[in-house]
């Protein structure tokens, strides 16, 4: 049997994938564009993808096809219901990035409340070395303690979150994109009143009808002078182009690990905002811990293993 992995330098050149050579011939592409799809799955019975599409066209051209492993959670990269009408089984991955998402939240709004960046740099550039002071506190910054913390999607990663959030003594609040979550550890409430409230914001749902878009200009109008917002969900939920304009207009500090358009775009105009210190954007990373790789392949194995079963 043979086994087509497509993009695995999406993984990292440090994964290993020794684990699916006990299932057949195991072959691997670092990189599969769209016209190579046809051509690299070739006879394969079973493909692993983490964002090549596979669509109606590749599953017509594939007629050995029996398994789609998604490399990840999100399923938008294939089409579901054809593939259910081929007889084709698709199995994604869910909960292996948990702790790697949450402490990669806990990152971004730590360097943002501490203004690490600032500090470090006042070090390495030789100032404190010039200082007559033995500190230097010209940027003030923050506790969490006691600060109010909003999450937005309040699944198992903004659950993780909030564990977290309420150890450093927030006070955290939720909001439910979907409305089927709650938690009566936590007080629920609306959209705008977590703008207008909270001290940090962080997003953690899917992109949907019901989260595209919703940060926009009139939510980011609403915060607090001095508010953290982070995204480590999904591009697209924020508006960057009205994110652009209310950073510049109003002091919010600001983390995202996540675009609309990934890779980011050359120009991009968070790239010229008037206060970087504000800003902070990661390459998403946030679910790519090297404990969180090992879980999502093992996670992947079982699944094979699964199907095999059947």
């Amino acid at each position: 049997m043979k086994i087509v992995f497509l993009d695995a330098k999406t993984l990292g050149d440090d994964a290993d994938l020794t684990l699916f050579k006990q299932f057949g011939e195991f072959e691997t592409f670092e990189t599969t564009v769209l016209e190579q799809r046809v051509e690299h799955i070739g006879d394969a019975k079973i493909v692993l993808t983490n964002k090549v599409l596979i669509d109606k066209d590749v599953m017509d051209a594939c007629p050995n096809l029996g398994l789609i492993c998604i490399t990840a959670t999100g399923t938008n990269n294939v089409d579901l219901e054809y593939a259910k009408q081929k007889g084709i089984v698709v199995k994604n991955v869910a909960g292996y990035s948990t702790a790697s998402v949450a402490q990669t939240t806990l990152m971004l709004v730590l360097n943002l409340l501490g203004h690490c960046r600032y500090y470090d740099s006042f070090v390495t550039s030789g100032a404190w070395c010039q200082s007559p002071m033995y500190t230097h506190i010209d940027r003030p910054f923050w506790e969490l303690k006691g600060k109010r913390w909003g999450i937005v999607g309040f699944g198992a990663i903004g659950k993780e979150v909030a564990k977290i959030a309420s150890a450093f003594g927030a006070n955290v609040v939720y909001y439910s994109t979907s409305g089927a979550n709650s938690d009566n550890r936590f007080e629920r409430v609306s959209l705008e009143a977590m703008m207008q409230t909270c001290d940090v914001i962080s997003i953690h749902a899917p992109l949907n009808e019901n989260t595209k878009n919703l940060i926009d200009k009139e939510q980011l109008t609403l915060t607090k002078k001095g508010a953290i917002l982070v995204n480590v969900g999904r591009g697209g939920i924020v508006n960057e182009d009205d994110l652009r304009e209310v950073i510049d207009a109003k002091e919010i500090y600001v983390g995202l690990d996540v675009l609309a358009v990934e890779p980011m775009v050359e120009n991009h105009p968070l790239l010229h905002v008037k206060h970087p210190e504000r800003l902070i954007i990661t390459p998403h990373i946030a679910w790519a811990s090297v404990e969180a790789r090992r879980e999502l392949m093992r996670l992947v194995g079982e699944n094979i293993k699964e199907f095999l079963r059947q």
